[in-house]
């Protein structure tokens, strides 16, 4: 039996807080259940002042098999911003301004080529890019079948990325960037000629994400996620826009969700209750093998201001 953890962005204390709630023991600096394993959705960085003790708890749990872990995004940025590419530059351009904006709770902590940082980059390099256990599924954006046949030749026997992928899946003309960015960020469509909105980073797009999730959003207004308050269109979305259809539970992290934890859908779980805001909480869902997902199976701790 699993409990599901979403993203922690560096708040160690809230994971810790969440871990003895759900009655995980610290024992040889290891966090254990008698009868559970925890599993991460990834965003392990960026965000809070705890990057170091954060990944050093999870580490040693994965190490340890007491859990087990996917990447996400900010992991795989982390990663580029470390390779070097072959124009002399970083796969993750640290001349652009916000790549490192974004980045810096995590080089304060562990400065940039150092051990530490060089260790840490090569463990991220170890989480796969998905889980598929059987009865459940675990990935940070979407499970999306035909973003997994383009990046299935690029994927070792542990669904890990290969060394060889990171450069391909850092050009936009390759067709794995679009696959590594739906996986790990989510399903991304035009809006109609004529709309766009300003995103929280006050960055101007024409692009926005959907919930794959939510059979009964059909029109742009209803499915588009993270355009605040800007004005769309009531129209009907595309036929071709995906929707994740599959009986097995998803669990995913990644979209900074608000309000009381519940399922996006009864196959479909986000664990990703925004930690790193204020007022925001670290969440799990304790899985037990059920194939509807319900509210009760949440637990959750508030962020600690």
């Amino acid at each position: 039996m699993y409990d599901i953890i979403g993203d922690i962005h560096g708040q160690a204390d809230e994971l810790e807080q969440l871990l003895q709630k759900m009655d995980y023991q610290k024992t040889n600096d290891v966090y254990r259940h008698p009868d559970r394993q925890a599993i991460f959705v990834g965003d392990f960085i960026d965000g809070g002042h705890q990057q170091k003790k954060t990944i050093e708890i999870c580490k040693a749990m994965v190490e340890n098999q007491t859990a087990l872990a996917v990447m996400g995004n900010h992991e795989f940025n982390a990663i580029c911003f470390a390779t070097p590419g072959s124009d002399g530059d970083y796969l993750r351009p640290h001349a652009k301004v916000k790549n490192v904006t974004d980045h810096q709770e995590f080089l304060d902590e562990l400065p940039f080529d150092s051990p530490e940082h060089q260790q840490t980059i090569d463990w991220f390099r170890t989480l796969p890019l998905f889980l598929d256990l059987g009865e459940l599924r675990i990935i940070h954006a979407v499970w999306h079948h035909a973003s997994f046949t383009t990046a299935s030749q690029w994927l070792n026997d542990e669904n890990c990325l290969l060394p060889d992928a990171y450069a391909p899946a850092s050009n936009k003309t390759h067709p794995l960037y679009d696959a590594i960015e739906y996986l790990l960020k989510g399903i991304e469509v035009e809006l109609p000629a004529g709309y766009a909105f300003n995103d929280k980073k006050g960055n101007r797009r024409t692009a926005a994400r959907i919930q794959w999730w939510n059979e009964t959003a059909t029109t742009w207004k209803d499915a588009v996620i993270g355009t605040g308050n800007a004005p769309l269109p009531e129209t009907p979305l595309p036929d071709s826009v995906y929707r994740y259809r599959d009986n097995t539970p998803l669990f995913v992290g990644h979209y900074w969700m608000n309000g009381t934890p519940t399922p996006l859908a009864q196959n479909v779980v986000c664990v990703d209750y925004s930690v790193a805001r204020p007022g925001g909480k670290l969440s799990a869902y304790r899985w037990s093998g059920e194939k509807v997902l319900e509210s009760g199976n949440f637990v959750w701790v508030e962020r600690v201001e």
